[in-house]
């Protein structure tokens, strides 16, 4: 069975606290379970979060060897962090972005994205769907 990491970027932790418009209402924790359950009988899921950049990189670099797969929320970190980039564009496996709001159709700063070019596929809008739309087409990837 391969195996995924997910990583959350800063202020997922919050989830259930942030704009309900753009976030909804779900916390990271009902987020993980849903993920889990999608996954079920096709891959092992780790989780992983944190608010620091430093942080994601070393999880990325220590996923190079251990993790088939990365689906990753940069959070904030998408419009701003090269570092980010740089670490995933050095794992072979599918690299996965995910967003809970249509970060393209919000303010003109987060249109800026350091992840995309290195990323395999993009599932943003969708809230929590998001993360499970990214699960389906790492099931469907050969």
């Amino acid at each position: 069975m391969k195996n995924v990491l997910v990583i959350n970027g800063p202020n997922l932790n919050m989830l259930g606290k942030r704009p309900k418009e753009h976030y909804g209402t779900k916390t990271l924790d009902e987020i993980n379970e849903l993920i889990k359950k999608e996954a079920e009988g096709f891959f092992n899921v780790d989780f992983y979060q944190s608010n620091y950049e430093g942080d994601i990189v070393t999880k990325i670099q220590e996923a190079l060897f251990k993790y088939d797969a990365i689906v990753i929320n940069p959070g904030a970190y998408t419009h701003t962090s090269v570092a980010i980039h740089d670490a995933l564009e050095m794992f072979a496996g599918p690299k996965i972005e995910v967003h809970l709001s249509k970060v393209d159709e919000r303010e003109g700063f987060r249109r800026i994205n350091y992840i995309r070019d290195v990323c395999s596929a993009t599932f943003a809008g969708r809230l929590e769907l998001s993360y499970i739309d990214a699960i389906n087409y790492l099931k469907n990837t050969k």
